[in-house]
């Protein structure tokens, strides 16, 4: 394994001091998943200090611990010693995105973020040696964290940055330093602490404030505010979308229940080919990682046939069939996240599913405010359209379980964990399941009790 940072490295990049001399092979914040190897970096937040757990990093093999103050014990151990540690985190990450001379990109969006970051991941990785954020590590620690990480002589490099309120953004992206800043979509999540779409947009505007000379900013031709964001820049702009404007474009998206079949105008060359991830929200973000990827120099005939192969992850889209006691059912699990634009692309993929019912299972959209009620309404219409059952935990899903027909009320829940029982108790064999929400909903604990009432090997299944 190569060395990601030496002691000098890492003294240069801190301005800090070592009693003892060690290397790092990568960079840890968690004491549990420290690997041998790791810097592990004893942050301080709403999770505690991580002063407490340096003495467990090092006993899981962390070479070192960067650290602000030496814990009793630890003496002698190998620390790498800062004023502050959550300030020498983001110095690491300054540091390494300045020796990296690779071509690097950062993504932004109300929704479909992070599904774009990995389908751009899956797109360079399978050209050449890429970097990318784990998950979603796209805030104030995410972001520094994800390029403490980047190995220096990787060839690329894809960056999610994100939002809960105004003035967040351009200072991750000025550390970032994007040579192609894309913005996925603009909705309404935390539209409760920004007020407004258009004040939205803005914030998402704002990573170009980050690019490099000569970057470019990606933008959705297709959203109401494409030119309100288009002016907020002097950045070269290109466009994605099925506008016949755009210049990255959409001409044809055949969703069914299993996936896409796309054609698409990429850089001018048309590409065709099936996507196994259903929707056109999919299709979007397919669109948007090729013009990206276009952008950093890949080839995307080359594209087109990776990106033929994604599937979505566990909590944003995955597909599975599940065995429980009742019968065999199709699971859609969206639980990671929701909005309103994304709760409609869900509940279409719904569906789309044959299926004797459909049964969607959603939680509180957070982060609202004052929209908070009218948005969870608006979905009744959806419901109406792709649902057969709506089973909602929430105070303010209780708004739209009240808004549909008595005929559509599976039941509600004040939280997660209160309506899986009740959800596991009304499902039947072949339903089709869509469960999401808010992360704050913890709507994963409901898919955690579907996969536990898998049936024990060897088990008959209850045929009710």
């Amino acid at each position: 394994m190569s060395t990601l940072w030496t002691s000098s490295d890492l003294i240069a990049a801190t301005s800090g001091t070592m009693a003892q001399t060690f290397a790092a092979n990568g960079v840890s914040i968690d004491s549990r998943t420290a690997k041998p190897g790791d810097l592990f970096i004893a942050l301080v937040g709403e999770n505690g200090d991580g002063h407490r757990f340096v003495a467990k990093a090092l006993e899981n093999g962390a070479s070192g611990a960067l650290v602000h103050a030496i814990p009793a014990g630890l003496e002698n151990a190998p620390l790498l010693r800062v004023a502050d540690t959550f300030t020498g985190l983001h110095a690491l990450g300054h540091s390494a995105r300045a020796r990296f001379t690779g071509k690097l990109a950062a993504i932004t969006g109300s929704v479909g973020k992070t599904t774009l970051k990995e389908m751009l991941r899956c797109i360079l990785a399978a050209q050449a040696a890429t970097h990318a954020a784990e998950a979603s590590y796209n805030n104030h620690w995410g972001v520094p964290l994800t390029l403490a990480r980047m190995p220096a002589h990787a060839t690329y490099a894809v960056n999610e940055i994100g939002m809960n309120h105004a003035g967040e953004i351009a200072p991750l992206a000025r550390l970032a330093r994007p040579h192609v800043a894309a913005i996925s979509t603009i909705g309404t999540a935390h539209i409760g602490n920004l007020g407004s779409q258009e004040a939205i947009a803005d914030e998402k505007a704002s990573i170009a404030e980050g690019l490099e000379p000569g970057g470019v900013l990606l933008l959705p031709a297709d959203s109401p505010f494409y030119g309100r964001m288009r002016a907020s820049t002097t950045h070269r702009v290109e466009s994605f979308g099925s506008s016949p404007t755009a210049i990255h474009r959409l001409l044809v998206a055949q969703p069914d229940a299993d996936g896409t079949d796309l054609t698409l105008r990429v850089g001018g060359v048309e590409l065709q080919f099936r996507l196994r991830a259903p929707g056109l929200h999919m299709a979007s973000n397919a669109l948007a990682a090729l013009a990206c990827a276009h952008l950093m120099g890949a080839d995307l005939l080359e594209g087109a046939a990776t990106l033929a192969e994604f599937s979505p992850g566990a909590g944003r889209g995955a597909r599975r069939e599940i065995e429980i006691p009742a019968g065999r059912i199709t699971l859609l699990d969206e639980s990671y996240n929701a909005s309103t634009t994304a709760v409609r692309a869900a509940l279409a993929l719904l569906g789309m599913v044959r299926a004797p019912r459909r049964i969607a299972v959603l939680g509180d959209m957070l982060e609202m405010g004052e929209a908070g009620i009218s948005e969870h309404v608006s979905l009744a219409a959806d419901v109406a359209a792709h649902a057969d059952l709506l089973f909602t935990c929430g105070p303010l899903m209780r708004h739209l379980h009240d808004a549909i027909p008595p005929g559509q009320r599976g039941a509600h829940a004040v939280d997660s964990a209160s309506l899986a029982p009740l959800l596991l108790s009304a499902l039947g064999d072949g339903d089709a399941v869509l469960v999401k929400g808010s992360l704050g909903s913890r709507m994963k604990t409901i898919v955690g009790a579907i996969e536990a009432a898998l049936p024990a090997p060897g088990q008959p299944k209850d045929q009710r």
